[in-house]
């Protein structure tokens, strides 16, 4: 029997203006995150300013927000997903999907996620670049060969020749060159405030499992793909480890989807703002059928495509 996976994406797509597409349905979600937070995040989303958006600590609890709002709307409309699974900051998205975390203490949470993984590492001395063109183990020999004592390490495995890098500036920089000469088709510097998901996040790992003992964790009631190592976890404490890990090493996407259709998935569902995920989940396998909700007209549109 064919299965149905969402997934909810992670910081990148966000931009002021990217609730134009709705109306009064998400009002709930945003009224009691806005509580949480001490501000109005609907404001901020839709008047900005982008550079006050785009901060990871406003970044996070935004698209949070607004995936799991579209999430409760597809929820009432009849979905029901075998199995869900978010890259990044969209584990948190499929947390509260699974009922494994309450929205509100997601809300909390993403927040000081934020803040922890931007005040890591000083503003300049880290860096994320996109390569795109290599083989997996490539890319990881190259970052080891051009760490020269510094940090430089294989953060995102988005999908088949898509990988990301994070570290220090320099050495993020000395990979760049070296994959451009070794034949990737792109090798390129992202713009982004922090070195995500490598060992410069300890410091903000091990803060961040003071904030989940914080936090109720319960049994999820749906099956639950986490990024760390792209397996089912068996315990609630094996969830609340692999949140704690992810902050400073890899997100498996690639092998995350392609557990999905080992175990049987024929279809995601992208549950979120932008596409991003639709993109790398057909690259990783053609087979799936792909959609997305992002607007208020997709909702209708992609449970009419379930049936």
């Amino acid at each position: 029997m064919s299965k149905l996976a969402f997934v909810f994406p992670g910081q990148g797509s966000q931009k002021v203006g990217m609730l134009n597409d709705w109306g009064d349905e998400l009002s709930e979600a945003f009224s009691l995150a806005s509580d949480v937070l001490g501000y109005d995040l609907w404001k901020l989303i839709q008047d900005g300013p982008a550079e006050k958006l785009n901060q990871t600590e406003y970044t996070q609890p935004a698209i949070l927000t607004l995936s799991v709002a579209i999430w409760l709307l597809a929820k009432e409309h009849g979905a029901a997903p075998n199995i869900v699974a978010g890259h990044s900051l969209g584990e948190y998205s499929a947390l509260v999907a699974a009922e494994v975390l309450s929205f509100e203490d997601a809300v909390s949470i993403v927040q000081r996620r934020g803040q922890l993984m931007q005040s890591a590492v000083p503003v300049g001395k880290g860096g994320m670049a996109a390569i795109l063109g290599l083989e997996d183990q490539n890319i990881v020999e190259i970052c080891r060969a051009c760490s020269e004592k510094e940090v430089v390490e294989a953060a995102n495995f988005n999908s088949p020749g898509q990988v990301v890098i994070a570290g220090h500036l320099d050495a993020v920089k000395r990979v760049v060159e070296v994959s451009k000469n070794a034949g990737a088709k792109r090798a390129m510097l992202l713009p982004v405030s922090a070195p995500f998901h490598c060992s410069l996040m300890e410091p903000a790992a091990i803060e961040m499992a003071n904030v989940l003992d914080t936090v109720s964790l319960k049994e999820p009631s749906i099956k639950l793909l986490q990024n760390v190592d792209a397996e089912y976890p068996k315990t609630v404490e094996d969830i609340r480890d692999n949140l704690i890990a992810q902050m400073s090493r890899a997100v498996f996407w690639t092998s995350i989807i392609e557990r999905m259709v080992e175990d049987g998935v024929t279809t995601v569902v992208e549950c979120g703002p932008g596409n991003v995920l639709t993109g790398l989940n057909r690259r990783i396998d053609r087979s799936i059928k792909s959609h997305r909700i992002s607007s208020s007209e997709d909702i209708s549109i992609v449970m009419e495509a379930l049936i």
